[in-house]
């Protein structure tokens, strides 16, 4: 699976927030950027992010002078940040959920910036769905956990433990899809062994 610093793009450029909005759109327009991230002012800061649909919407649709505004003024601070090592697709699901179309990486420091555009460029959610990956997953994880409950016993705590995986891992298609899990690998298997559902009682 993909992770956000695999497609990130860790030449990050970076802004003050004291700088103006004329010195931020300079800087954009020479190096064809979208968006700058906004420095931090010490370690504990936030950081922030200033886009180009910030200088359009709050300074020029309303006629201000770019060379007075600063980019504090019109920043998104703290921003949305994503982490490393999160999926490809939960950071695609972070931008629809919060309707942003980049964000900061940040492991401790900033690290690069992730976009929609990365997603759709160099991400391979198109070659390999998350959605199939995990049901391939979810078939392997069900022939285990058959395999461990044949030699273990059908009410042991091995085959208990395996039953967990293929649910959590059920659970997780289910929630990719935003679907209702109608019935359980686990709970067919119970159709075929009454006695396993016992040992999913754990000792609390």
């Amino acid at each position: 699976m993909m992770k956000a610093k695999d497609i990130m793009t860790a030449d990050v450029v970076t802004i003050r927030g004291s700088a103006t909005v004329a010195e931020a759109t300079k800087k954009m327009n020479e190096l064809c950027l979208r968006a700058l991230i906004v420095d931090r002012r010490t370690d504990g800061d936030a950081y922030g992010i200033v886009t180009e649909t910030d200088i359009v919407y709050k300074v020029a649709a309303y006629g201000k002078d770019p060379k007075t505004v600063r980019v504090y003024e019109i920043m998104n601070k703290p921003c949305i940040v994503v982490n490393p090592d999160l999926g490809v697709e939960y950071v695609a699901r972070l931008f629809a959920n919060t309707r942003i179309h980049r964000a900061p990486v940040i492991d401790g420091k900033l690290v690069g910036i992730i976009s929609i555009t990365d997603i759709l460029s160099k991400s391979d959610f198109v070659e390999k769905p998350k959605g199939l990956l995990l049901e391939d997953e979810i078939e392997k994880a069900i022939e285990e956990a058959r395999s461990i409950c044949a030699e273990k016993g059908s009410s042991s705590r091995d085959c208990a433990a395996a039953w967990d995986i293929v649910e959590e891992l059920q659970a997780e298609a289910a929630h990719q899809k935003a679907e209702r899990i109608e019935k359980t690998a686990f709970e067919e298997y119970c159709e075929e062994n009454p006695e396993a559902a016992e040992a999913r009682v754990y000792d609390t």
